[in-house]
């Protein structure tokens, strides 16, 4: 999911969007350091992982936000449904996990923000 983070990045860039992308690799421990200042400096956190949203990484870090810094979050994951078999490009597809996903969930965010 990171290099679909970057490509989502380099995407909103050329419409003026600045975003940071942070590869946090572990759920625990939980890098609250990062997570927090990554919520002061932007104001708004989007999640992107190849997993299920509920109980991954998503929902470790909106709960770091929400007892710290509540600030608008969104999630890019799975959204509690069962696993298939494919190519992952087909996949990543299926389960939403693209960047054109990072793309409409900073979208969503940024409303949300402002």
């Amino acid at each position: 999911m990171v290099s679909e983070a970057l490509e989502a990045a380099k995407i909103l860039e050329k419409e003026n969007i600045s975003v940071k992308v942070i590869n946090l690799h572990t759920i625990k421990p939980i890098d609250q350091e990062t997570i927090l200042q990554a919520a002061y400096e932007t104001k708004a956190i989007v999640t992107a992982e190849e997993h299920q949203i509920f109980g991954g990484l998503g929902g470790a870090i909106a709960e770091v936000i929400v007892k710290n810094y509540p600030v608008p979050i969104e999630m890019v994951g799975i959204l509690d449904r069962f696993g298939e078999s494919g190519e992952p490009l087909e996949l990543m597809k299926a389960f939403g996990l693209t960047k054109d996903e990072i793309i409409r969930a900073v979208y969503k965010v940024l409303k949300r923000k402002n």
